[in-house]
């Protein structure tokens, strides 16, 4: 097979690592260029009183030890308000038990969700007008916080002088589709985002976030219009930036990996549920599915294939010259996932799945557009959704 004759003469597998070498280099050139300027968050200086703020629904196995480390910060003076947002389980009668024992810690109880609004950003909009404190800090319920991590948060927002700060943190994995599939934020983010770009140029189209760590602001949220304004987004992690960048205020994102980690999901099941939810507010929107198709496809998938069929035809047939663009079209492909294990600490075994990797991702995105072009509507923790 690998040495089907393709284009004068030159088989076909042979013309894959051609095709894919320039897709391939994107993200390799990049990654290498991203990871310079893509910081940890300095260390903490004097801090004015920080809001840490938490929407729950249904976290009762993660609540406590989020509050736990929370409460643990160091050098900053904080209120922990979480929020419980109409939850099925003990999540409320454990803040309650948290906030009898803690004067910091504060309980709301949710109010009905109104048509229009994601459970998420309702939960966050009623946060913020409870949170008492000018500095803002939204945290997921399964993230978990360094006693240095609020202070450093804060740190990165004042170094930077930005309005809206996002931190990527370590992304912790307990079953298989996470181990495979969660290292991808990290290599969607540094591959295709020029950072240094994004710094210089506020165009909404060119911001980035992560929706399990926000920093900001009460007189930033207020004047971009915070959650109310992307009410019916089920990804925030996007959708927040942009809404800052639209109304003319800046954002940055940091590496949270040494001060952050997260738990997403919990069986396989929930991974491919909770990357679908997201999926069309992203990559798999109408404008972008198609063109992020052709550059994972083409730089990623098509270069393995080269490889393991030129492998397995010991290059039979294949030009030199072939050769050369096939193994330099591979290694642009692996390179950022190899840099990106030594970076963040991922698997090595997960990198070295990363063209499986592409493909289960691939087939997620466009079984979200499928769903939404066929008007099918998902759920997650119990609430019916449908993107905007």
């Amino acid at each position: 097979m690998g040495a089907a004759m393709g284009i004068d003469g030159i088989p076909l597998a042979a013309w894959l690592g051609v095709v894919g070498l320039p897709l391939a280099t994107l993200p390799a050139a990049l990654s290498v260029a991203n990871l310079r300027c893509f910081r940890r968050a300095p260390q903490a200086g004097v801090s004015p009183p920080v809001s840490v703020l938490v929407p729950a629904r249904d976290e009762a196995q993660a609540i406590a030890r989020l509050a736990a480390a929370v409460l643990a910060s160091r050098g900053i003076e904080l209120e922990l308000v979480i929020l419980d947002d109409d939850s099925r389980d003990a999540t409320a009668a454990i803040v309650a038990a948290l906030a009898a024992a803690d004067p910091r810690v504060r309980l709301v109880r949710g109010r009905p969700l109104p048509d229009g609004w994601c459970g998420k950003q309702h939960a966050c909009w009623q946060l913020a007008h409870a949170a008492r404190h000018d500095l803002l800090l939204f945290l997921d319920a399964d993230v978990t916080l360094t006693p240095d991590g609020v202070a450093r948060a804060v740190a990165f927002l004042d170094e930077r002088s930005v309005d809206l700060a996002s931190g990527f943190p370590r992304q912790e994995t307990s079953c298989l589709l996470d181990w495979l599939l969660l290292p991808l934020i990290h290599f969607v983010l540094l591959g295709y985002l020029p950072l240094a770009l994004s710094r210089t140029d506020n165009r909404p189209g060119l911001a980035a976030g992560c929706g399990q760590l926000f920093i900001t602001r009460r007189s930033s949220y207020d004047r971009s219009g915070g959650h109310a304004l992307i009410r019916g987004s089920l990804h925030d992690g996007i959708k927040l930036p942009r809404a800052y960048r639209a109304a003319g205020l800046s954002t940055d994102i940091f590496d949270a990996g040494d001060i952050a980690r997260c738990r997403m999901y919990a069986r396989n099941t929930e991974v491919v549920r909770g990357l679908g939810k997201n999926a069309t507010e992203g990559i798999a929107s109408r404008a972008t599915i198609l063109p992020f198709t052709v550059l994972l496809v083409g730089g990623q998938i098509l270069p393995a294939i080269a490889l393991v069929l030129g492998l397995l035809g010991q290059w039979q047939g294949w030009p030199a010259w072939t050769i050369v663009v096939s193994l330099s079209a591979a290694t642009c492909a692996w390179l950022p996932r190899v840099l990106e294990v030594i970076r963040f600490g991922q698997s090595p075994f997960s990198a070295l799945a990363h063209p499986l990797a592409v493909v289960v991702f691939l087939v997620i995105q466009w079984t979200a557009f499928a769903r939404r072009a066929l008007g099918l509507r998902t759920s997650w923790r119990g609430r019916s959704l449908s993107p905007p």
